[in-house]
């Protein structure tokens, strides 16, 4: 079950956390993984993982909202099963204190990004006839979340987008996704609250631990395992759907 042999997938911000488990476990379960990561030493790092543990991996350094490096990229593979749209940035902040500049930086990456991915590998898929879509969301796509506004906006599209993108090509055989994550212990999580929180670290990472119903954070291989399922056959009937990962955080906190 969960054999990805003989696909094609490509993932965002594979360099590191979230991408890279994803990318290691999809590699294991037999597929050729694409990863595209904005830090060269990450995204060769992962790949160089993935060979030592045996699987195919190729790395390609971009800027996802940069349309362009998107479609150079694409242009030199044979074809592309499964896109994971992970890549992405966060941002503290509410409407009225959160710049212009701020905005529109979380707006190009998280939300601009996915589309020139989407916009890029659809006709691919097309063509094929077939393929599969996951976007990464988050909990702030259902849930108010305090000083996350902008954030909260890019999840919010994503979500959106997936239901757009699952309407519109599910003739062709594309199927489109979205994973719901709450936090999850991560790189970027130890040195987000180093860079906020200086000398409280200990503190705030048990705080935001208990946050979730569950008593803990989720962990990369946590959220690895329902994509490698969201991308197999074995989920052939799924499309169109958000599934929250989040130790009960949506359900049992509202």
């Amino acid at each position: 079950m969960f054999s990805l042999a003989n696909k094609v997938a490509v993932v965002t911000g594979g360099g590191s956390g979230i991408g890279q488990a994803a990318a290691r476990m999809f590699a294991q379960q037999g597929a050729s993984v694409h990863i595209i990561d904005l830090n060269a030493d990450q995204a060769v790092e992962t790949a160089r993982m993935i060979t030592a543990e045996g699987g195919q991996a190729r790395m390609h350094t971009a800027d996802v909202s940069n349309q362009q490096q998107i479609k150079d990229i694409v242009a030199s593979l044979s074809r592309v099963d499964i896109l994971v749209n992970n890549a992405g940035i966060a941002h503290i902040g509410r409407a009225d204190n959160t710049s212009e500049d701020d905005f529109d930086r979380v707006y190009r990456i998280n939300v601009k990004g996915a589309y020139n991915c989407l916009h890029t590998i659809l006709p691919v898929m097309i063509k094929q006839k077939g393929g599969v879509i996951l976007n990464l969301a988050s909990i702030a796509s259902h849930v108010g979340l305090t000083d996350r506004f902008a954030y909260s906006m890019s999840k919010g599209a994503m979500h959106a987008m997936t239901l757009s993108v699952a309407r519109d090509y599910i003739q062709y055989g594309i199927r489109c996704n979205c994973i719901s994550p709450a936090r999850v212990h991560t790189p970027f999580v130890d040195g987000f609250i180093a860079k906020n929180y200086p000398g409280q670290e200990a503190e705030i990472f048990d705080k935001l631990s208990k946050s979730q119903p569950i008593g803990r954070m989720g962990t990369p291989q946590d959220l690895a395992s329902l994509m490698l399922y969201l991308c197999s056959d074995e989920a052939s009937f799924i499309t169109g759907s958000d599934y929250a990962i989040d130790g009960g955080f949506i359900t049992l906190n509202t």
